[in-house]
């Protein structure tokens, strides 16, 4: 019954065309049309210098993705099925092709392109599935811009792969993925000639102006509400722009929109980066999955859109439809989340961080979210959990009903949410509906206040009935716990001393935690947890002090 219960909370937010869609996607398996491919276009423009990556390829058949290391020994490798779908897809990816120091490795990938072609026959496997598809797409294309050559097998496999994923569009999951389809269409079809590129170009072009208007908020930032993926999808629209203008295309409408749309994002990026100048972690976050944004900066500046890289002076900042909010005073620095979990329909990269925050003292990160370990497996729905962010847990439940891997069944919404400042002060106030579903309808409510030298935290329990409460304060790794008294924790970060002290009745406790900054990548810190229970209202207050 609990399962018939997460499909319906689940495919009710749904919309019809993805329903639609998925049972098409699922249905419908297009054989690989292995005709002659078209011409090439010849080049008019010039392609600029793109972002900077670390290699992963560490010999010929060797990979390092998600922190760990494999060979790929045989053709099966390919699709091991011991090995996360997520290492496989960065296998089938071929980021690599563009890495740093990808002209010492020419040859590794030439020859990995070839195998890959040998040991990857058309529509079979992984490799073939429309996400890594639509990538490798548009690495192999990147790949000849830089002044590689393809061989003829690998020009011909590159017509197949676009024929099969121009009939295998993600319309049913939509978001990111149709972007990257979107592009993958418009690559291949400025690569090619004639008229069979000329419909590519034409579906690629229609996606995106309908897409880019759709997933970008008013506020400029990515409808999936996970910065990482803000980042995702603005290197997208710069490699389209960089691609238009390598063929020496001007003034059309896509242009228009991906000038408008690259600037606007990128002014949103600059504004919710933590002063060490990388993304907070909220929903679906991690390092070293797409290029940092420094990197997206430079490429921005070398494509004439300008620098946007400054760190914003306001001492408030609201991003209401995507929903973060940074408020700042002296060294203190905190990114509050308060915004929808994502799409209603597409809640997939969703976490349960409602009204959590991550904090930097002086500069560097204090306070975090326990970030995102992996796509699947035991782990994935811990990293999502309540109790992994900086937010109140209520009577051991979650905020949102996460299952699966990248499902939400019922899932709450925030109201009540404002930020002001004055001479002295600024502060946060929000509120959300997550627990309604629970006897006696609790709600959470905070307000985050912001002085010189410290910050206040209040955290009410609304409603009736009995409730336990626990809010939770995950510490970066580099914090030193230095001492635990009944009510207070003092802590050290780089020789800036940080009391956390309770203001409210409850217990207070130091626990083992984990902190994931990168995919597969586990370090151990320390989470300071307070507890209460009783009939609300009642508050959970606590307060952080600068010394």
């Amino acid at each position: 019954m609990e399962m018939i219960l997460n499909y319906f909370h689940t495919i009710r937010f749904l919309k019809p065309a993805q329903l639609y869609n998925r049972l098409w996607f699922c249905l419908y398996r297009p054989k690989p049309d292995l005709k002659s491919r078209p011409e090439i276009r010849l080049l008019s423009g010039k392609w600029c210098e793109t972002t900077h990556r670390e290699s992963t390829l560490l010999s010929p058949s060797r990979f390092c993705f998600l922190n760990k290391e494999r060979e790929i020994s045989t053709s099966g490798d390919w699709n091991h099925t011991g090995w996360e779908k997520l290492w496989l897809y960065n296998l089938h990816y071929f980021d690599d092709l563009n890495a740093d120091g990808a002209d010492i490795r020419h040859q590794w990938h030439l020859e990995l392109i070839q195998r890959w072609i040998r040991e990857n026959p058309p529509a079979s496997g992984v490799g073939w599935e429309p996400y890594p598809v639509s990538i490798r797409i548009a690495n192999w294309i990147k790949w000849t811009l830089t002044g590689n050559g393809l061989p003829e097998e690998a020009i011909h496999s590159l017509a197949v792969q676009t024929r099969y994923i121009c009939r295998r569009l993600e319309r049913h999951l939509l978001g990111n993925h149709l972007i990257a389809n979107a592009k993958a269409l418009l690559f291949a079809g400025y690569y090619f000639k004639g008229v069979e590129a000329d419909h590519w170009k034409a579906t690629g072009e229609k996606i995106l102006l309908k897409e880019l208007n759709e997933q970008i908020l008013p506020d400029d930032g990515h409808f999936e509400r996970s910065p990482m993926y803000h980042s995702i999808v603005l290197e997208d629209v710069l490699d389209c722009l960089n691609l238009l203008n390598a063929y020496g295309l001007t003034g059309n409408d896509l242009q228009g929109l991906l000038m408008e749309k690259a600037g606007l994002m990128l002014k949103f990026l600059a504004d919710i980066l933590h002063p060490d100048g990388n993304i907070p972690f909220f929903n679906d976050c991690a390092f070293g999955v797409t290029a940092p944004p420094r990197e997206l900066f430079g490429y921005a500046g070398r494509l004439g859109i300008g620098d946007r890289r400054g760190i914003p002076t306001r001492n408030v900042i609201g991003k209401p439809d995507f929903g973060l909010w940074v408020i700042k005073s002296g060294e203190i620095h905190v990114i509050v989340d308060a915004g929808p979990i994502g799409p209603d329909y597409l809640p997939g990269h969703a976490h349960c961080d409602t009204l959590s925050y991550e904090m930097s003292v002086a500069g560097k990160r204090f306070i975090v979210n326990s970030g995102t370990y992996a796509y699947e497996g035991p782990e994935r729905n811990l990293f999502r959990s309540t109790a992994a962010h900086n937010t109140v847990r209520i009577d051991d439940e979650e905020q949102h009903e996460i299952w699966a891997n990248f499902r939400v069944a019922r899932r709450g919404y925030p109201f009540d949410v404002s930020i002001e400042e004055n001479n002295e002060e600024c502060w946060f106030e929000g509120a959300h509906d997550g627990y309604g579903r629970l006897k006696g309808n609790p709600v959470h409510r905070r307000k985050i206040l912001l002085s010189e030298g410290k910050m206040s935290v209040e955290d009410s329990i609304e409603g009736s009935g009995t409730h336990q409460g626990e809010s939770y304060i995950h510490l970066h790794p580099d914090v030193e716990v230095v001492s635990t008294e009944a009510n207070e924790v003092l802590c050290n970060l780089d020789g800036n001393r940080v009391t956390i002290r309770s203001t409210s009745d409850g217990s207070l406790q130091v626990e083992n935690g984990f902190f994931s900054p990168e995919f597969g990548k586990k370090v151990g810190n320390k989470a300071v947890v307070l507890r209460k229970k009783g009939s609300t209202p009642f508050a959970i207050n606590y307060e952080i002090l600068i010394h």
